[in-house]
């Protein structure tokens, strides 16, 4: 494609400058001993012909929170793609270079844009997944057809709507052809955040079926060995990995830890070397250990209440409009997180340039602590008196019950009285995948791209919109949004859908969290990644 005036268009440079443009630089790496070697380029080679790596050490995770399936297709959790990342590998990778974050070839050898809307990849030659299949344009094809249309459907199957057709140009080339130019594809297509793109085998897909999750075979530095319930999941080093040298570990457990405390005591002891999440409360504590390392900062995030619409009593927007401005924040932020958090008013955060508004405070957009407004609301409700609901909450996450405590009597002052219900992770997150609740608190994690912070969660029917909100207006702006690829134009958009959004109240914001991880000072070579990954296959112990 050219414009008028006979000069070549090249797309991907264009969509490359849009996708640099969203994360601006950060302040990353806080805490003990973290220099630059961690964000070093690991030089990699891409064909398996070139020399193997010695593979040596065994790395211990504690992994403290849930974890549903290590089916990527499939997985609602980040802690789950923490594990998922090291089995798989996508056709494109996120990369981090302490300066911006950017959308890479994986599997991929390279990627092409013919025109705004099709896409060209040729893949590695010799790679093979963990069963000894080939990965090949047929494999490829296989997975996203997997996402995009498979039976049962996949709740990432969004991030591929707009697919029109996979062609197999020869065994080690695709080519992707879209109905509209889509500014999120870089990040769907990434084997790890983005899920639609990572790369299954197709002959264990066929041979487990739905069991899949729990003998998952990729094409990634490690090989899924085990999975003990309330115990551990273990790997093992993939010595035909693709990437030259990597990995450097020889095995890799990450330890299903629920308390954090024992996490913690068991990394200063020595027991394991690495915490996926290090909670809140315990970062200040961290901090002082001579023999860790912590790294974070505020990552695409966002915490929040969220309210069952389908039902009484918040099928009522008046009265959810009544809790989202009954919430004083700056409680929730000192109580819940330990004052390390940073208030939200919409779901867009602080990274992403571009679209979040750092003057967003002054706005008067969005949600905040208002109780005059909050009662005003309360007041225009179909109940009036008090009501009685059950709030479901559970010790997962970064506010653990503390949110719920907080929120209860703030709730109170306008005459909604908090039943408080204590559950363990796998059933709480049944209950709210089945709708049965009447309000709790979630997060939104590691996002990259206004795309994912809300049409997922919040679209008109969509598998992730717990909340049973319907608004056809949101639905149109977030779609045309993500048709688009300059970023003010998106901007204003996502902007209009946001306030449909927080108008109509499905959710009351709560606050944009950072995000921490803590590794043994032995533990060389992790790259951090500002999306919530942890990847080992550049990871060596000294």
């Amino acid at each position: 494609m050219t414009r008028d005036t006979g000069e070549k268009i090249d797309h991907k440079a264009v969509l490359a400058a849009q996708l640099s443009n969203r994360i601006g630089r950060r302040s990353f790496l806080k805490g003990v001993g973290v220099g630059a070697g961690a964000l070093a380029s690991a030089g990699l080679g891409l064909t398996p012909d070139l020399a193997r790596a010695d593979q040596a050490g065994h790395i211990r995770i504690a992994s403290l929170s849930h974890i549903d399936t290590l089916d990527p297709h499939f997985t609602f959790f980040l802690s789950a793609v923490q594990i998922i990342n090291n089995i798989h590998n996508g056709l494109l990778k996120v990369t981090f270079d302490g300066e911006a974050v950017k959308f890479e070839p994986d599997l991929a050898a390279s990627w092409d844009m013919e025109d705004d809307t099709t896409h060209l990849f040729k893949l590695h030659e010799g790679v093979k997944f963990h069963d000894g299949t080939a990965c090949d344009a047929e494999a490829v094809k296989y997975s996203l057809m997997r996402v995009k249309s498979g039976d049962p459907k996949s709740p990432h199957a969004w991030k591929l709507e707009l697919l029109d057709e996979i062609e197999i140009v020869d065994p080690l080339t695709l080519r992707l052809k879209f109905s509209k130019p889509y500014a999120f594809l870089p990040v769907a297509l990434t084997g790890s955040t983005g899920r639609a793109g990572t790369i299954v085998s197709p002959a264990a897909v066929e041979k487990y079926g739905m069991d899949y999750g729990r003998n998952p075979v990729g094409t990634g530095p490690f090989k899924f060995v085990s999975w003990k319930d309330n115990d551990s999941i273990e790997l093992e080093a993939n010595p035909d990995y693709f990437e030259a040298g990597m990995p450097k570990l020889a095995k890799a457990s990450f330890m299903l830890i629920n308390e954090p405390s024992t996490a913690v005591a068991a990394l200063v002891s020595g027991q394991i070397e690495g915490m996926n999440d290090c909670p809140l409360q315990l970062v200040n504590q961290v901090k002082q250990v001579p023999t860790v390392n912590l790294y974070g900062g505020v990552e695409g995030n966002y915490t929040y209440v969220g309210m069952n619409t389908r039902k009484a009593p918040f099928d009522d927007v008046n009265l959810r409009r009544a809790v989202a401005f009954a919430i004083d924040r700056d409680a929730v932020v000192k109580q819940g997180y330990f004052g390390l958090a940073q208030e939200a008013y919409t779901p867009i955060s602080p990274p992403m340039t571009g679209f979040y508004d750092p003057n967003i405070a002054d706005s008067g957009r969005g949600q905040w602590f208002d109780l005059e407004k909050a009662k005003a609301f309360r007041a225009k409700a179909k109940t009036q008196g008090d009501i009685e609901v059950t709030y479901l909450m559970t010790e997962d996450g970064p506010g653990g019950t503390r949110v719920a405590q907080t929120l209860a009597p703030m709730l109170a002052e306008i005459g909604i009285k908090v039943k408080l219900e204590l559950l363990e992770p796998a059933a709480w997150v049944k209950r709210m995948k089945d709708g049965d609740f009447e309000m709790l608190d979630f997060r939104w994690w590691a996002d990259l791209d206004p795309e994912e912070t809300l049409y997922p969660e919040f679209k008109s029917g969509g598998s992730w919109n717990y909340w049973g909100w319907d608004n056809a207006e949101f639905d149109r702006l977030c779609a045309e949004a993500g048709a688009i690829i300059d970023t003010e134009k998106r901007a204003e958009l996502y902007r209009k859908a946001e306030d449909h959004l927080m108008d109509e109240a499905p959710v009351a914001m709560l606050a944009h969290i950072p995000v921490y991880k803590a590794f043994a000072k032995k533990v060389e070579g992790f790259q951090y990644v500002p999306c919530d990954l942890v990847n080992l296959h550049t990871v060596s112990i000294a």
